[in-house]
């Protein structure tokens, strides 16, 4: 019995585990960059700070 209910601890902790590094993953992917915007458009070039 103390195994099994090791065994559902770890597998639990595994799955927060995974959660967790998926939502930080989709957090950075979503995340605007920082920095400076540089585009060349009709009207020429545009810089734009973020």
């Amino acid at each position: 019995m103390t195994v099994s209910r090791n065994l559902l601890f770890l597998l639990v902790g595994l799955l927060i585990a995974g959660l967790a590094a998926t939502s930080y993953a989709l957090y950075q992917e979503k995340k605007q960059p920082e920095g400076v915007e540089i585009s060349v458009g009709k009207n020429g070039l545009s810089i734009k700070e973020k």
